[in-house]
């Protein structure tokens, strides 16, 4: 008996132990994972997405209402903003960053931060062919063709082309619900 007790506490601090390693490791490295997705997963797209600008939308970013709001100055003036939503496609969540034009109300662009979709197919949601349909559009009929809206969808890849949309109508409402304080913030002239 003593000695399974003896097997229980040596056992129980070995994973107490481990597990105080990993919680501190985890808070110790946050910030450099959080400059790492920054810089090579949500930077790309939101540099393509915020083209126009003269400034540096990662570093001057706000979070508003537990959303990060990336914005796009020229001149000293906010004349674009972007942020990020997601959406089921066919093998997991697709990410996509958002560009809006502030002062027309339409998309600049979007930009695909991250996808798991089947190669070769719903991985064409990346390319310039199908993304750039969404810059210019206006806000208020985002939706694919087959479902009445004027988007076209990808052969064989339905199910991504949906995810790609829904995340772009995620961003879209959130960016209405935000855009007060979004001109609080920036003091839009």
């Amino acid at each position: 008996m003593r000695e399974i007790l003896h097997m229980i506490v040596v056992l129980s601090i070995i994973c107490a132990t481990s597990g105080a390693v990993l919680v501190n490791l985890k808070q110790a490295t946050k910030s450099q994972i959080e400059q790492q997705v920054l810089t090579y997963v949500q930077g790309p797209a939101l540099l393509s997405v915020l083209a126009n600008r003269d400034n540096d939308p990662i570093k001057e970013r706000v979070t508003i209402k537990n959303v990060t709001v990336f914005p796009a100055m020229k001149d000293g003036k906010l004349v674009g903003v972007a942020l990020e939503a997601f959406a089921p496609g066919y093998s997991g969540d697709i990410g996509v960053m958002v560009g809006f034009d502030v002062n027309k109300d339409e998309l600049l662009g979007i930009g695909i931060t991250t996808q798991t979709e089947t190669p070769g197919l719903g991985t064409r949601v990346t390319e310039p062919s199908f993304t750039r349909k969404f810059a210019g559009h206006g806000l208020e009929s985002m939706q694919l063709s087959s479902k009445g809206g004027d988007i076209d969808s990808i052969a064989g890849a339905t199910y991504s082309s949906v995810g790609t949309v829904d995340a772009v109508r995620k961003a879209i409402e959130t960016y209405q619900s935000i855009k007060p304080e979004i001109n609080l913030v920036w003091k839009k002239s």
